[in-house]
């Protein structure tokens, strides 16, 4: 892996001298200097580049070039570019958060009942992309309600696309409390620099910001080579059927930015696989004390803030009994298991039923680190005082008493899948994960969903042969009977070479100051779908990523930072000579 990490390196710094990339073009202490100075107010852009000009000499001539209607190349090219980043960031940043608002307000979570292209949020959404590409001289295309096209033409035969999704995962609305104050999750709520709601950066915070910039680039009169197909898909959270639905229908670029992960550049992700385990319903003695409902995250891919079990009896004192337990046991259990993260636990009391509360923290499903997944200790707390798998357990065994043995026997607190002994991890990509997340009850049997994370070293067949081994392992031991349906996908790892890379590079680095490498990540996008695909934002890295978090949220400053970069990647990229 050492060797290919140094033959990319190689490659980008080719493609920064093929990109034009010199030591003299403008970085973040001049372009914060610039933004400190100017005047928000600017009517036009040339008005803007006149006054920067007027403060740094060094880029006079490629302002004059511009404005005189001149062909730019090389550092003229990325210094006006960067410049229209900049004018786009300070001009437009109140339109592009009131876009989001509106797209946030556009509940699209999938919908059991209805395929989502007749969902009424997925069609009102494409009305809403169709209205801004139309006031903003773009071309739109609904490719029937499953990707949603916005176009700027390009001066020659060549394009590249820019990919993102409209689709949301679903929420829990009691979760999205924060400092003691309900918010709604399809409202976007500004709490100082940070905008809270559903989608606000996974995904429709990229999609308002690079809507803008492509106005901004049309607007700047900036010719571009390649033409910019921006593709918004509405299935990538569930399966991405859309996108397959798509490539059916229509060419795909030859090159792909995605904007759906991480920077600087994602150039591996991990497959995604759902573990599902059922257990048949079981009948029981309603006057003995049971177990009737657990709940996880409102998603396989998210890690809950929450996970709630009930538990009833008809017969009120051995109800107390089990209350009693639970209630004594529960300081010492989070006293023993806090190293392994911070958590609580409630024991709620009412009328024939117990309510037992574990909360943790929220996190995706690809960053179960970022977490403190509740589900797994609420298992564990239940069945060590209940004692579940004893003799004399103080609940009836039915489905959901199994359930919680299951997730304590085969996963355990931990995240990577050590109880399976399938363990692993790549140098780059990381480690595999493995965390039970999603807990749904009906027809007559209950589901429990993990997800998995699978880096590079193993093969989707052969990771799934050995978590069933180990899942049948466990059931003949436990003599627990399980019905396991298991999906796995593939990881993804690129090494593109050349000038596209190293442009991405660049914009981010000389934007943010911040080291700018390629990076893998554990999030699986849609870029698996289509060919020579990257990720370029817009998580920032050291931050915790919110995206299907209780709470989500985008910072201003990041969003600032994605108006800035989202713009200037449209031309450099758009006027590349070639891509690799």
């Amino acid at each position: 892996m050492k060797a290919k990490l140094h033959h990319t390196a190689i490659a980008i710094s080719m493609g920064l001298a093929m990109a034009g990339v010199q030591a003299d073009t403008l970085k973040k202490p001049a372009l914060d200097a610039i933004a400190a100075q100017a005047v928000k107010a600017q009517s036009t852009f040339p008005q803007f580049l006149k006054s920067v000009a007027e403060q740094d000499a060094s880029v006079a001539g490629a302002v004059r070039r511009y404005v005189a209607g001149e062909a730019l190349q090389g550092d003229d090219l990325t210094n006006v570019a960067r410049l229209l980043g900049l004018y786009t960031r300070l001009t437009q940043e109140t339109h592009v958060v009131r876009s989001i608002t509106e797209m946030v307000a556009l509940p699209t979570v999938r919908d059991a009942k209805i395929p989502p292209h007749e969902h009424k949020a997925i069609i009102d959404f494409g009305a809403m992309v169709e209205k801004m590409a139309k006031d903003f001289g773009l071309k739109y295309r609904n490719v029937d309600n499953r990707v949603f096209e916005v176009t700027l033409p390009g001066t020659g035969a060549d394009e590249f696309g820019i990919l993102t999704h409209a689709d949301v995962v679903p929420v829990v609305p009691s979760e999205w409390i924060l400092e003691g104050q309900q918010l709604d999750p399809f409202k976007v709520t500004r709490v100082g620099d940070k905008l809270y709601g559903r989608g606000t950066i996974d995904d429709k915070g990229s999609i308002a910001t690079v809507l803008y910039a492509m106005k901004a680039v049309k607007e700047a009169r900036l010719p571009v080579q390649r033409s910019i197909r921006l593709m918004i898909e509405t299935t990538e959270e569930t399966g991405g059927e859309a996108m397959k639905y798509y490539r059916e229908k229509t060419q795909l670029p030859e090159y792909n930015i995605v904007l759906d992960s991480k920077y600087p550049a994602v150039v591996a992700e991990k497959g995604t696989g759902a573990i599902k385990a059922f257990f048949a319903d079981m009948h029981t003695d309603a006057q003995r004390p049971i177990i009737t409902a657990l709940a996880g995250a409102a998603s396989s891919n998210a890690i809950a803030q929450t996970a709630t079990a009930s538990i009833e009896a008809g017969d009120a004192a051995m109800l107390t009994a089990v209350m009693q337990k639970l209630q004594a046991a529960k300081d010492g259990f989070v006293a023993q298991h806090q190293s392994s993260g911070k958590f609580g636990i409630d024991v709620l009391p009412s009328a024939g039923k117990i309510e037992i509360k574990v909360t943790g923290s929220s996190a995706h499903g690809s960053r179960p680190e970022e977490g403190v997944n509740p589900v797994p200790r609420l298992s564990l707390f239940l069945q060590q005082t209940l004692q579940l798998d004893g003799s004399q357990p103080m609940v009836q065994a039915n489905q959901y008493s199994r359930a919680l043995r299951y997730i304590n026997g085969v996963y355990g607190v931990d995240y990577f899948g050590k109880a399976l002994n399938v363990a692993y991890a790549d140098d780059f990509m990381g480690p595999l994960t493995i965390s039970p997340n999603f807990i749904k009850a009906g027809n007559g049997q209950l589901e429990v969903t993990a997800n998995a994370r699978m880096p590079r070293g193993k093969s989707p067949e052969q990771l799934k042969a050995e978590v069933e081994k180990g899942i049948a392992s466990w059931s003949a031991a436990t003599q627990v009977p399980v019905k396991i349906e298991y999906t796995q996908g593939n990881w993804m790892a690129r090494d593109p070479k050349g000038a596209w890379l190293a442009t991405l590079l660049n914009i981010f680095g000389d934007t943010t100051g911040l080291d700018a490498k390629p990076v893998p990540t554990a999030g699986s996008t849609t870029a698996k779908l289509m060919p020579n695909a990257i990720n370029f934002g817009p998580a920032m890295p050291g931050k915790k990523y919110t995206a299907h978090n209780a709470l989500e949220y985008k910072e201003l400053p990041d969003l600032q930072a994605d108006m800035q970069m989202f713009t200037e990647m449209l031309v450099r990229i758009g006027n590349l000579k070639q891509m690799q």
